[in-house]
């Protein structure tokens, strides 16, 4: 099964990392820029988008606590 982005009816914060990322990293690559490089909680209900070097593309990640 795929998964699917299906973000909360309320997002308190959305954020577009503007520097091209590789489009290889996962979850867990995507949630260490957050940390590292933004200082952000990556489970804190927030939606984060990134794009490839030729800004066709975007990967979002969004963190939903069931």
């Amino acid at each position: 099964m795929q998964p699917t982005l299906r973000p909360a009816q309320h997002l308190p914060q959305v954020y577009l990392y503007r520097d091209p990322i590789d489009f290889r990293k996962a979850h867990r690559g995507l949630s260490a820029i957050i940390e590292s490089e933004l200082g952000h909680d990556p489970f804190g209900g927030c939606l984060y988008a990134f794009t490839n070097k030729r800004r066709n593309k975007i990967k979002c990640l969004f963190w939903e606590d069931k």
